[in-house]
């Protein structure tokens, strides 16, 4: 099965702009959807956004579908999750995840494979 790490994360002040991404090797990458999910201190983990299909599909939480944008380059076998106008509630571990047979879900405990995160810190 596909291994996923992230990376882009950081420290960076409100209302800017950021960019993560996930990339996968040692798999069938396309076979997969790649989802991200966040984790906040003391909360539970969060759907934000996920792509399928070589980026056929795309769907992203209710609440938070104005702020993120999710691609992906399948030549790179990477998935992008693009963060706007951020803000401190936005602090928290972002966590690329994959599901096989390209199927969605927004529940963490059906996802196959996880990455091991990337801290985005939003200070005022």
């Amino acid at each position: 099965q596909i291994q996923l790490g992230e990376s882009g994360g950081g420290l960076v002040q409100a209302g800017d702009s950021l960019t993560l991404s996930c990339a996968g090797s040692g798999g069938t990458f396309n076979t997969y959807a790649i989802h991200w999910f966040r984790q906040a201190p003391g909360k539970e983990r969060e759907f934000v956004a996920a792509i399928a299909r070589d980026g056929g599909i795309t769907q992203y939480s209710n609440s938070l579908r104005d702020q993120f944008t999710i691609s992906i380059d399948n030549a790179k076998n990477t998935v992008y999750l693009q963060i706007h106008s951020l803000k401190p509630e936005d602090t928290a571990r972002y966590y690329c995840a994959g599901r096989m047979n390209s199927e969605i879900s927004t529940m963490p405990q059906r996802m196959r494979v996880w990455g091991k995160g990337t801290l985005v810190t939003v200070s005022l």
